[in-house]
Parts: C-alpha cells; sequence; structure tokens
C-alpha cells in the first residue's frame, strides 16, 4: 500500500481533529529520526542541583505559603495510566491453560520462575496489602471464604478474584483508583492519599485545596465517585474543602505509527493505527490550568499521612524557590523593557547566570546592546520550573543533566535513557548521574503580565521518543510527543533542587506496596 495519506485517512484524522501537515510530519519524523540529545554531564550539586540550607527552606516555605494563601496554586496528577503493569507477572501466569498446580507452582518457585515466585509471595504477604479486607470480602461474596482458597492453595480463583471482573478487577482499574495504604478507617487509593497530601501544602486562606487529575475518558465517572467521597471525608477529618478538577487527553494529540518499512501502520480494515502520544501530550492541560503556579507529581508516588509532613515540607520548598526566582525574573524583565542600560543588562545577566543555570555567551549574542538586549529578554520571557531531585537509588527513569541538540548551547534538563543514543560514551555519562528525578515539580504558568504562556514555543519537537512496539502481533514504528518534563519543557528556564529520599516511593509493582515506606 502506498505511504500517502489518502482520502479516506484525511476524513479520519479530521474527525480525530489531527491536521494532515501535523500527520506528515509525524511520519517524517517516524521514517528519518531527529539527531538524539546529548548528555554532557551529569548535574550534581554546586553545577546545576541546589541544596538549601534550614535557614532557606523556611524562608522559601514562607515564600510559597504567602502566594498559595491568594488561591493561585494547583496540583496536577496524571493519573490515565492503566494499573495493568504493577500486576504483569500474574496475569501472565492466569492466562496459562491449564493454571499450574500447587505443586506445580512449589517447583517452578524454586527453580526460579519469577510469576511462580510472585504468587507464592502472593499467599506469604497477602495479609499486609492494603486491599486485604476488600479482597476478603469479595471472595466472601462469591461464596469460597479467602481462608478457604488459602487453605487450598487456589492460585487461578485468587488471581481472578483480584486481578479480573469476577472480584476487584484490579488489573483493570487506572493505577490511581488501586488502593495504596490501610488505616484503622479503611484502606486509600493513590487519587484520595493525593488529595490528603496536598491539604497539607496548598490549601489558600480560604480553606480550599485545589486539585487537578488527567483521567481516560471512560474512567472519569468512578475517578469523580471516588474522590467526591475522599473530599467528604476530607472536610470532616480537616475542615479542608478539596476542589477537584478533571481533565482528559486531546485526541488531537494522538500519533502514528509505520510499518519497519516506513509505511503508515494500517489496521485490518486499512485505517490508520491512531495511538496515545504519551504525557507530553498533556500540555495543553497544564496551559489549561485555571492558575498562576502547577505543583506536579506522578500519580503512583504518594506516601501514607505519617509522611505528609517531610512531603509537605519540600513541596513548599520547591514552590518558595519557584514564586521567588519567578517574582525576580519578572522584575529584571520589565526593567529591561522600560530602559535597558548598561546595569541593567549586566545585572539581568548575572541573575539568568547565578540564580536560573543560563550562562550568557556574550559574543554569541551578537554585537551591540540592542541584540543582547534582545537575548536577555527571551531568556526571561520563558516560564520557570523548579524541579526536586533525589539521590540516585538505581530506581529506573530519568535524571538531571546539562544536555543539548546539535550545536545548542547546554542547558540543565530531565533527561530519559531512551532520548539518547545506543552509544557507550552516552550510557557512561547516563550511568554517572548522582541525582533522580522522582516527578516532584513546581510550574509558573504566567508570565510577567500574568498571561498564559504559549507553552508550544517552548517544546523541542526533536526529542520525540520512537519505540519499537506491536500490533495485533505485527511491528510498527511508534511516536511519543516530547515527555511533558523532557523536551516538552526544553526550552524553560529549570532549577533543579535537591530533596530527600523519603519524598519518594513510587509504586511499579504491586510489591512496592509492601515497602516500609506504605506500609501502616
Amino acid at each position: 500500500m502506498s505511504g500517502e495519506l489518502t482520502a479516506a485517512d484525511r476524513a479520519q484524522l479530521a474527525a480525530r481533529g489531527i491536521d494532515p501537515a501535523e500527520a506528515e510530519r509525524q511520519l517524517r519524523l517516524l521514517r528519518e529520526p531527529p539527531p538524539r540529545l546529548r548528555v554532557l554531564r551529569p548535574c550534581t550539586v554546586g553545577d546545576g542541583i541546589r541544596r538549601l540550607d534550614a535557614r532557606e527552606q523556611e524562608a522559601m516555605r514562607e515564600a510559597c505559603r504567602a502566594a498559595v494563601a491568594g488561591g493561585g496554586a494547583v496540583k496536577l496528577v496524571p493519573a490515565s495510566g492503566a494499573a495493568t503493569r504493577m500486576f504483569s507477572s500474574l496475569l501472565g501466569l492466569l492466562e496459562e491453560s491449564p493454571f499450574p498446580t500447587p505443586a506445580d507452582l512449589s517447583r517452578r518457585a524454586a527453580a526460579g520462575d519469577p510469576a511462580a515466585r510472585d504468587l507464592e509471595r502472593l499467599w506469604r504477604e497477602l495479609p499486609r496489602f492494603p486491599f486485604f479486607d476488600e479482597l476478603a470480602a469479595v471472595c466472601a461474596a462469591r461464596g469460597t471464604s479467602l481462608p478457604e482458597l488459602r487453605e487450598r492453595r487456589d492460585g487461578r480463583a485468587l488471581l481472578r478474584r483480584l486481578l479480573t471482573d469476577a472480584g476487584l478487577d484490579l488489573a483493570s482499574l487506572p493505577k490511581g483508583l488501586v488502593p495504596f495504604h490501610r488505616y484503622p478507617s479503611g484502606s486509600r487509593t493513590a487519587v484520595e492519599e493525593h488529595l490528603w497530601e496536598a491539604s497539607t501544602y496548598i490549601a489558600d486562606a480560604e480553606g480550599v485545596c485545589r486539585c487537578h487529575f488527567t483521567v481516560a475518558a471512560d474512567a472519569e465517572p468512578r475517578f469523580a465517585a471516588e474522590l467526591e467521597g475522599a473530599a467528604d471525608r476530607l472536610l470532616r477529618a480537616r475542615g479542608v474543602v478539596a476542589e477537584v478538577g478533571f481533565s482528559r487527553q486531546d485526541p488531537a494529540t494522538d500519533t502514528l505509527a509505520v510499518t519497519p518499512e516506513g509505511e503508515p501502520f494500517r489496521q485490518d480494515d486499512g485505517t490508520l493505527l491512531l495511538r496515545p502520544g504519551g504525557h507530553g501530550a498533556l500540555l495543553g492541560n497544564l496551559a489549561a490550568l485555571p492558575a498562576r503556579w502547577a505543583l506536579l507529581k506522578n500519580v503512583d508516588n504518594v506516601r501514607p499521612e505519617r509522611a505528609h509532613e517531610v512531603v509537605g515540607h519540600w513541596q513548599e520548598v520547591l514552590g518558595g524557590v519557584l514564586v521567588s526566582l519567578e517574582r525576580r525574573a519578572h522584575e529584571q524583565l520589565r526593567r529591561l523593557r522600560a530602559a535597558a542600560t548598561d546595569e541593567a543588562v549586566a545585572e539581568a545577566a548575572r541573575f539568568l547566570a547565578d540564580d536560573l543555570g543560563v550562562p550568557l555567551d556574550e559574543g554569541a549574542a551578537g554585537p551591540g546592546a540592542s541584540r543582547l538586549r534582545e537575548v536577555l529578554v527571551d531568556r526571561l520571557h520563558r516560564p520557570l520550573r523548579v524541579c526536586g531531585v533525589v539521590e540516585n537509588l538505581g530506581e529506573p527513569g530519568g535524571g538531571p543533566f546539562w544536555a543539548a541538540h546539535g550545536a545548542d548551547a547546554a542547558s540543565p534538563q530531565i533527561v530519559e535513557r531512551a532520548e539518547l543514543d545506543d552509544d557507550p560514551a552516552q550510557a557512561e555519562v547516563f550511568a554517572g548521574a548522582s541525582h533522580f528525578n522522582p516527578v516532584a515539580i513546581a510550574a509558573g504558568l504566567r508570565d510577567a503580565d500574568d498571561r498564559p504562556f504559549d507553552f508550544a514555543r517552548f517544546v523541542d519537537e526533536r526529542a520525540v521518543f520512537i519505540a519499537r512496539k506491536s500490533h495485533a502481533h505485527r511491528p510498527l514504528l511508534a511516536l511519543e510527543h516530547p515527555g511533558l518534563w523532557n523536551g516538552a519543557m526544553a526550552g524553560w528556564n529549570t532549577v533543579f533542587v535537591e530533596v530527600p529520599a523519603e519524598t519518594f516511593a513510587p509504586v511499579k509493582t504491586v510489591f512496592d506496596l509492601l515497602r516500609p515506606e506504605h506500609q501502616p
């Protein structure tokens, strides 16, 4: 089939809101991928990463509280991801036919089979999971008690009650709706815990706490019901009013795929395969928030209530650094606009270099004060983000680096391994990262004139993700937009601040819920 878009393709794209020119751009990127990002060196404390002492921390917390009191802050949690990967090994076991006998499973576990070992661990530690009481209740309601299943070691029945619609159906839920923590009053899902956590640092002077969740369209009613109950419990316990908003990933941000030969990938009926464009597609959701500042966290990184004080402390530190630097950047910008004196130009250049990590090559700016002023204004008139980073403990994911594309000047960026070439030298630099990105980001959404930024201007369109995937057992090359905190924010001014490891507790598999930081 021809690699060109047909009239039917264009009609399909129009129905999704995708401009044909954008589709053609994506096909070009898939056929001829752009040059990869280069990491020059890891950011370290004193070279791209700030470490604040106790006095500085308290000053930043006070600045954050003053800003939050006016109601201009919101917590943003991308929550559309499914929990399927949390249970991948157990789901694979459940799909075996016939289901292995207890004796077979014991032999396989002893031989090191990961799925059999995971089921063995599930049986052994089942009472420690936050969903244990709900599982026991659904087993009893379906006619066989959980103690009976455990006594018989009926693994198939256990997994069906836990993972499928014959029970709790956890594997089909969004990760945000999975119970994460247990309390005497019952379990809390990840999104409810995010609501309680947020109430410790973004409730305004009227006691209103604003949270926004990006969700899949078919899951929004369940999220709304879950958070309505959570908001009621929070109000009764703390007197905080939770104002919760939802948005969905725009279908127009879906992306095309190509065959290994570079032709548009088509489904069996001849239509184009359109896939979700990754978390970078949420840039529009961020821009649409009715707020001046956003505090961004991953849905699976939330700790129980006993840790909310320390997490809130550092969220306020990040927010305070943001509002303090943003205020100074806006002051510098106004001075340059009013009168670009030598003193104003020099002070703006020092601020960019010393406080925002943007060293200015005056020679590259070209001759003349007018040109230098233009460069400074451009660098100051950008959104600002302050990213918390933790010491590298070997968790999978990205980290803070000095990085560049082509001949670009180096700048502090969050970089993931998938963005780099398969080059041993690049791999060595990446492996040398001292810190890790936990996705704890304070972001400024409005400019010096209190107008929303046009975030599209600051995306590095070269920083796309291209991955080898499959659909209906056929190989393909898939395209994702530049990641939300990667290439989508490449043109932002970025400041990294070291935060302690106890603020970071991701849940990638169900067994992460057994880590001490998630247990009662």
